[in-house]
């Protein structure tokens, strides 16, 4: 043992040596140690963290197609996809991000919300990525930009596609609209397709075909450096577009039928009766698409909601009415099929009773139509003759005549959410109220109220099957799917039905009395049925919110809300059919004088006006 000569510390030799031993193994250790894992990472996980890093350096980016247009049958765009201007800022370039906010906002009108959501933006996002400042510039905002864009280095202006509806209100209901992409629209689909795509259909046509309308995402393989900023493209897969879709719509009758009904609630449907084919399909009030395709702010949408009107219901698809008399036509040929003398007059003294000193159950004619046979029962509509025949029907007997017609289901239309409407049972109202079926829900079925509910929709599918005489075509708007590359149209199935009468010649009965009601010298639309060129067989109806009076008693002022609605179904000619039609209008009181004159001006344009107009093209064509 020595002592050290400087602290007077003893130091045992053998001591010192122990610990120089322990380092010198201590870091022999970790040298193997880390040569090892050198070697690990180096040559046995060499291809792994190769191909890792060459993920780091190569990126995929999406490519989003062009969504595909929709044209209505004679080629006039409803939907196409128009470039708009964009400002994109990449914040780590911008020098001065207040001046640049500054002179935006008093340049290009930038407003509060528009800077709200550009920092919300700004926080959430890598400062070297590209940030939306602000959207939908016009040509003179882009030129002014242009002009100034050396000022502010990290901006740019680029161009973008935006869905866009030329017929804006006309064709709302029917076209629909697109909009942002939510987390629960991705729900429902195949995310991976709709990497970099922004909007997707949200109503209408533009949602029921989105599978068409979307097309396929292409890819760019980009390398970028360590902060996954690109530096080149290096291959690029092209989008594929979306088809176009070609509507069985005429966008020209349409704008017709749209016209008539400015200033009213309702709705109206015309169609092809032995095609489905659907020409017009109207829905007032309504609104205009091209705020949602654009990005609508809450307080129009607000506004839309709370509309008392309601312009954001699809009336003609959604809408739910007691369709009145306009089912005569159809109880009609059940009463024929159930062997009804259609010579046997029936006493009409304006009411009905199921027993002397019951309720009384009113014909809309308080002096009542005398005695009447089967076809000038639906020539004047008389209630009293259909609560006699519903009473022999039976509440079983009008279920099955109208479900046949296609009542109480749907019609199998391509929009979205369709209802049922509602045809009254028995058991459907014991399950429903827990109490029996009365006589007295026959009467009120008879006639087309009570429980009874339809469509707008089902009426013109169920006119268009008595048009066919018992052929049910399936209502449709897609008329061809377009392929973009080669423009081949493919055509979709039709799909028919048949209503099998014992004796099909009743078909015949039934439209002579449809016939009548235009034509004939008491019919309920006689006046609108006045100096007609062609022949028109329809049903008019008038849909009752409240109950009539019973006998001796007063109607009061009734509010405008809770007055008869008015209905009315044609097709036409009479004899050879081409078009069919379902028209109601809310509230409007009368049948035979509301509805009834506007769907006689649909009509005249449709077989007097629209002809004319195409001679008139022609001829000067032919003059050159």
């Amino acid at each position: 043992m020595t002592v050290d000569p400087i602290s007077g510390v003893s130091q045992h030799p053998v001591l010192g040596r122990s610990r120089l031993v322990v380092a010198v193994i201590l870091i022999i250790t970790l040298t193997v140690i880390l040569i090892e894992r050198l070697y690990f990472l180096q040559i046995v996980e060499h291809v792994r963290y190769r191909a890792l890093s060459i993920e780091n350096r190569f990126d995929l980016l999406p490519v989003p197609p062009v969504r595909g247009m929709i044209y209505d049958r004679h080629g006039e765009v409803l939907a196409e996809n128009h470039a708009v201007y964009e400002l994109e800022v990449v914040p780590e370039q911008v020098r001065d991000m207040a001046a640049l906010m500054t002179w935006a906002t008093q340049s290009l009108s930038l407003s509060e919300r528009d800077r709200k959501k550009f920092n919300k933006r700004l926080r959430g996002r890598a400062s070297f990525e590209r940030i939306l400042l602000k959207s939908g510039l016009s040509e003179e905002q882009a030129a002014r930009f242009a002009v100034n864009q050396y000022r502010f280095p990290g901006v740019a202006l680029r161009g973008r596609l935006r869905r866009s509806y030329p017929l804006g209100h006309v064709t709302a209901h029917v076209v629909g609209y697109v909009g942002r992409i939510s987390d629960k629209d991705l729900d429902a689909k195949e995310r991976s397709r709709y990497r970099g795509v922004a909007h997707i259909g949200k109503l209408g046509i533009e949602s029921y075909y989105e599978g068409n309308l979307l097309g396929r995402i292409g890819y760019e393989q980009v390398e970028t450096n360590a902060h996954g900023r690109v530096v080149r493209t290096l291959a690029r897969e092209p989008a594929i577009s979306g088809n176009h879709l070609h509507l069985t719509l005429d966008a020209r009758l349409q704008k017709v039928v749209r016209n008539e009904l400015v200033g009213h609630r309702g709705a109206a449907v015309v169609l092809e009766p032995h095609t489905g084919e659907i020409l017009a399909f109207v829905s007032m009030p309504d609104y205009d698409p091209n705020l949602f395709a654009k990005g609508i702010d809450q307080v129009r949408y607000t506004a839309l909601q709370q509309d008392p009107n309601k312009p954001l219901l699809n009336r003609a698809l959604y809408g739910r009415y007691a369709p009145g008399s306009t089912l005569k036509p159809i109880l009609a040929l059940a009463g024929l099929e159930h062997t009804i003398d259609p010579r046997r007059r029936v006493k009409c003294p304006g009411f009905f009773a199921l027993k002397e000193g019951g309720r009384v159950y009113r014909c809309w004619r308080k002096q009542g139509h005398g005695a009447v046979n089967f076809k000038e029962a639906l020539e004047q509509s008389c209630d009293t003759y259909f609560y006699q025949l519903g009473l022999r029907l039976g509440i079983s007997g009008i279920s099955e005549a109208l479900t046949t017609f296609g009542f109480g289901k749907q019609t199998g239309i391509d929009l979205a959410s369709e209802p049922d409407g509602l045809i009254p049972t028995a058991p459907w109202k014991q399950r429903r109220y827990g109490t029996p079926w009365y006589p007295g829900d026959t009467l009120n079925a008879s006639i087309g109220q009570g429980y009874v509910l339809s469509t707008p929709l089902q009426l013109a599918a169920a006119t268009a099957a008595l048009a066919n005489r018992g052929r049910l075509v399936r209502p449709h708007l897609l008329r061809g799917v377009e392929d973009p590359e080669t423009g081949e149209i493919r055509r979709p199935a039709e799909q028919v039905t048949e209503v099998q009468l014992g004796d099909p010649s009743q078909y015949e009965r039934v439209i002579e009395g449809m016939i009548a009601v235009m034509h004939g010298s008491h019919g309920t639309a006689r006046r609108a049925g006045q100096r007609l060129s062609y022949r028109i067989a329809a049903k008019t109806g008038t849909s009752q919110l409240v109950s009539l009076p019973q006998a001796g008693e007063t109607a009061k002022d009734t509010p405008d809300h809770l007055k008869d609605h008015a209905l009315f179904i044609a097709f036409a000619p009479a004899e050879r059919p081409q078009v069919a039609l379902a028209l109601i209008i809310e509230n409007g009181g009368s049948g035979g004088k509301i509805a009834a004159p506007i769907a006689r001006r649909i009509l005249d344009y449709y077989f007097v006006e629209r002809l004319r107009r195409a001679d008139l093209k022609e001829s000067r064509y032919v003059r050159g």
